[in-house]
């Protein structure tokens, strides 16, 4: 585990880098991942806005804020992602909140098909689900927790959709991410406080 996670972290990007990677792969009409389509592109484009709007609206409490600040030793907040996922554009600039309170909490961001070992450590559910969060202490190198997909209410509204129709389809997904809207990142927040409870 301990050299599968050092391999992914010399391919990873700080959260700036990765914003500007996406940036520059909108230019050239591309996502990032191995699959390159219409739709990929379009998931790609539209993320990049709802990034760059939790960047300037989301903000932490000062609750959240003051707790992430109290972190004494240094982690490595290690995020498998990919352009394309809506889920990862509505909660990486909220884990990327909890990085600017401390520069302890160090952000590191990773595609997931080019870190395929590293994802098959952390399957949910016996999928590459993403985002996914990995939290490990720098010094030891341990894997002290994870977190993602996705918040609890919204892994109950996918949930509690697909009993009723029988999968997840589009207009479910257009309805997750007027959750993920109406929410403002405080789901993906409050979940992330548990997780400084297992950095001190």
């Amino acid at each position: 585990m301990e050299q599968i996670i050092k391999k992914s972290l010399t391919k990873a990007k700080s959260y700036i880098e990765y914003k500007e990677l996406i940036l520059n792969l909108l230019k050239e009409g591309r996502s990032t991942g191995i699959n390159q389509n219409e739709t990929l592109f379009d998931f790609t484009k539209l993320n990049e806005k709802r990034m760059k709007r939790l960047d300037k609206f989301s903000k932490l409490s000062s609750k959240t804020e003051s707790k992430a600040q109290q972190i004494e030793k240094d982690f490595i907040w290690l995020v498998l992602v990919e352009s394309w996922c809506g889920d990862a554009a509505q909660s990486l600039p909220i884990i990327n909140k909890f990085s600017e309170a401390n520069s302890k909490i160090d952000l590191k961001v990773v595609l997931r098909d080019e870190n395929d070992d590293l994802m098959n450590r952390f399957l949910t559910n016996g999928s590459k689900s993403i985002p996914k969060l990995i939290v490990i202490e720098k010094n030891s190198n341990k894997v002290i927790s994870t977190w993602g997909p996705r918040p609890k209410p919204a892994v109950s509204l996918l949930k509690e959709y697909k009993e009723v129709h029988g999968k997840i389809d589009e207009h479910i997904k257009k309805e997750l991410q007027y959750w993920y809207h109406n929410d403002k990142g405080t789901s993906v927040e409050n979940e992330l406080v548990e997780l400084l409870d297992l950095m001190k």
